[in-house]
């Protein structure tokens, strides 16, 4: 973005000849105009200036956008362009400061843009009215909680306000994941201070949240713009969280796959959030907490340390991260299982905004459902059926067989075909084998029929499965219908994936208004008269690990730190010496895996993940010296039980891709033939390079690269410090695709590696 500092006479002259031809047409023009001469953009992103034009025109709007599609711009710009001072009510004090700076950043005045809130001293709360009552401010942030304060509402009352922004307006729905009660009284705050247009913005929203939002701020008729909540560029993963050791030693691996790209890690509790990151600082991760429990100035520093890059991990509690502008985090890790999917949307929202590949990891484990349902025990009843449908929504996305990206963008009432979604989630990437369940669609759909009513996703499988145990099933007297236990060859796993599947595709509706009860609707009444093929996999059933399972390790470092960073300070020196970059010596994981094992000798070493024969005989030897003379200094005892993990023998596929290489054997062909994706194929090509195999896939490469370019392309990689494809497709200005550029990058590491 080019930043284009904010001059004073600029202003002056600019909104006073907007303020002289204030018609629509010319707000348009304007705006665009103020776009680039303030903040350097040269065109505007979806609706954005759709919302422009109207609020600018006095009307109310309600505006759903995902995170990272510029929703501030929606207030920013027209505050600036507007007579008087725009008000923005913001949830919290972190994202009042960030969106301030931001402003400044932008203007010599610092003036022009202040927040009210519990942090300032009075001499910093003087300067703010002073700069209000001047009409200096443009944009003031407030909290809800300051708002409601009638010394607020008088101070507000003497100066004109241009419009109100209520930001993270999902915070006003009890259905909503942050729901704030302070945010419902908000209507009636906004009639104190005046008849002013209202812009409410949020990230996440289902129809559900959406009617609520509108009916509380009474905008029911208020302008509507909805963008998709689809982001294309987010992986979305889902594995089994596990024993402790296994998951730390596996989300500390993905970091480490990451390089030092900027990261979040959401727990749900607080002590929990200083565990993880006092384990990632030993095993030499640049990791700062981040919770409600710290001291403000504390967070404000590790908040501040992330944005400026001196910190590369924040693992923080679910306050982390709203609205917080650093547009280059490249992945988010739930350590624990999120409340609801719109709390889980919008914290993976916080990765890739810039809009290259974020990485979305969520670790599961069907006994943090059943925390999450006790911590709602002392809740009225009502809040704990809400929250108890939430929390069921998450346990079916995580279950899921299903394409997530499908399953997301149903739960926000859009509908997505999963062919698009390209490989972006695991479910995708990696599909589960899947069978024809018409038949079996058509008779779930009969029994919900012959039910006739609405049940509830439990009551129907117990229904179909034939479990006369249950009560609710006697009670309705479910248990005398011809089709009671039609389905009891199949297990209750099936007929609730079956069930999800129905849900998804649209053949049933969920009434959010009576806690997800269930009941079919036309089109799953035409499904029955004319069933079609649908295939689907099974759910996963995930293992339940309890808290002693879990907890039964130490705490303790998975790797030995102090030689890590020696053999990192080797690999340099080693690198530096060949005139190579570091990562094509060893990946920092396989240096990892060398401070956890203790190789000694280059057949030992040869076994390190990432490493084999080719790559421990060319670069090994002074990693297993400079092991043995560690050893002998720290007398430390190699354990004895340590299994090495092979990865020498090579898999039955990745011969088969190594032997059709050899014979020149097109990629794309390759896929096919194995039935992979391309971008699995490429996976599988970086393992066998990282492994230590030579390859040659030149003859691939020269179909559509020339040799000139191609040894540009190389002269690139071998001056980087980094692997990063991402950056190389910005230096060479997108000429070159992602793909291109890692085949170019994987002959590379072949050529100078192995």
């Amino acid at each position: 973005m080019t930043i284009c500092f904010f001059n004073n006479n600029f202003y002056c002259n600019f909104t006073n000849q907007f303020r002289k031809e204030n018609t629509l047409v010319q707000a348009q023009t304007d705006s665009k105009h103020f776009l680039k001469d303030f903040f350097g953009f040269d065109g505007f992103k979806g609706n954005q200036e759709a919302v422009i034009s109207s609020i600018m025109d006095g009307q109310d709007c309600f505006v759903i956008m995902p995170t990272g599609a510029g929703k501030s711009l929606c207030y920013q710009l027209p505050a600036m362009m507007m007579e008087g001072t725009a008000i923005v009510i913001s949830p919290l004090i972190a994202l009042m400061k960030n969106q301030v700076d931001n402003l400044r950043g932008f203007s010599q005045t610092a003036g022009l843009a202040h927040f009210l809130n519990s942090s300032l001293s009075k001499s910093e709360f003087n300067q703010v009215v002073e700069d209000m009552l001047s009409g200096d401010t443009k944009v003031l942030y407030v909290a809800p909680e300051t708002l409601k304060k009638q010394d607020t509402i008088d101070l507000l009352s003497q100066i004109k306000v241009s419009f109100v922004a209520v930001d993270e307006a999902h915070c006003i729905s009890e259905w909503g994941h942050d729901f704030r009660p302070e945010y419902r009284k908000i209507k009636q705050m906004v009639r104190a201070i005046g008849d002013i247009p209202v812009l409410a913005l949020t990230a996440t929203a289902t129809p559900k949240v959406q009617h609520d939002i509108q009916k509380n701020l009474n905008m029911l008729e208020a302008q509507l713009f909805k963008s998709s909540f689809n982001r294309p560029n987010l992986y979305y993963k889902v594995r089994p969280k596990g024993r402790k050791d296994i998951v730390h030693k596996e989300m500390i691996s993905f970091i480490n796959q990451h390089g030092n790209s900027s990261g979040i890690i959401y727990c749900l509790s607080r002590k929990k959030v200083e565990e993880i990151a006092q384990m990632l600082q030993r095993n030499g991760i640049k990791a700062l907490a981040y919770h409600a429990g710290l001291d403000a100035k504390v967070r404000a520093s590790h908040q501040d340390a992330f944005l400026m890059e001196d910190c590369d991990v924040i693992v923080a509690t679910i306050a982390f991260g709203m609205g917080i502008d650093k547009p280059d985090v490249r992945y988010v890790i739930h350590y624990d299982v999120p409340k609801s999917l719109e709390g889980y949307y919008q914290e993976t929202g916080r990765a890739g905004r810039d809009g290259m590949k974020g990485d979305c990891l969520l670790f599961y484990n069907p006994n943090d459902i059943e925390k999450l349902e006790k911590f709602m025990k002392d809740k009225p009843v009502a809040e704990q059926e809400i929250g108890g449908l939430l929390i069921a929504e998450t346990a079916a996305f995580a279950e899921s067989s299903q394409c997530r990206r499908k399953l997301l963008l149903h739960y926000f009432g859009e509908s997505f075909d999963e062919k698009k979604c390209e490989g972006m989630c695991d479910n995708c990437s990696h599909p589960k084998p899947k069978r024809d369940v018409s038949a079996e669609l058509k008779l779930l759909l009969e029994c919900m029929i012959e039910l006739r009513g609405e049940f509830s996703l439990t009551h129907l499988v117990n229904f179909i499965v034939g479990n006369g145990a249950d009560s609710a099933v006697k009670q309705y007297g479910h248990h005398l219908l011809k089709l009671f236990g039609c389905g009891k060859e199949l297990d209750k796993l099936f007929w609730k994936s079956a069930v999800r599947l129905a849900l998804v595709n649209g053949y049933l509706n969920k009434n959010i208004e009576k806690y997800g009860l269930l009941s079919i609707n036309q089109d799953g009444e035409k499904y029955i008269k004319n069933p079609t093929p649908i295939e689907m996999a099974v759910d996963v059933e995930f293992d339940a690990v309890s808290d002693e399972d879990f907890d039964s390790f130490r705490l303790e470092s998975v790797c030995d730190d102090l030689l890590f960073a020696e053999l990192k300070d080797l690999r340099k020196k080693v690198a530096h010496e060949m005139g190579l970059p570091p990562y094509v010596v060893f990946q920092d994981p396989s240096l990892e895996d060398m401070a956890i094992k203790y190789p000694i000798n280059l057949e030992e070493l040869s076994n390190i993940n990432g490493v084999g024969k080719n790559k421990a005989l060319k670069f090994g030897q002074a990693f297993v010296d400079h092991i043995s003379k560690y050893i002998e200094i720290h007398e430390i005892d190699r354990p004895v039980d340590v299994v090495l993990k092979g990865n020498s023998d090579k898999s039955a596929k990745r011969v088969n891709i190594i032997l059709n290489i050899d014979k020149k054997v097109d990629l794309p062909d390759i896929a096919s033939q194995l039935k992979i994706s391309f971008g699995e194929l490429l996976d599988e090509l970086q393992q066998i390079v990282h492994s230590g195999t030579k390859l040659n896939i030149r003859y691939f490469l020269e179909q559509f690269i020339d040799d000139d370019l191609m040894d540009e392309i190389i002269d690139y990689f071998r001056a980087q410090e980094t692997d990063n494809i991402d950056l190389a497709v910005n230096n060479f200005d997108g000429e070159f695709s992602f793909e291109e550029l890692k085949l170019v990058h994987l002959q590379f590491l072949s050529d100078v590696g192995n």
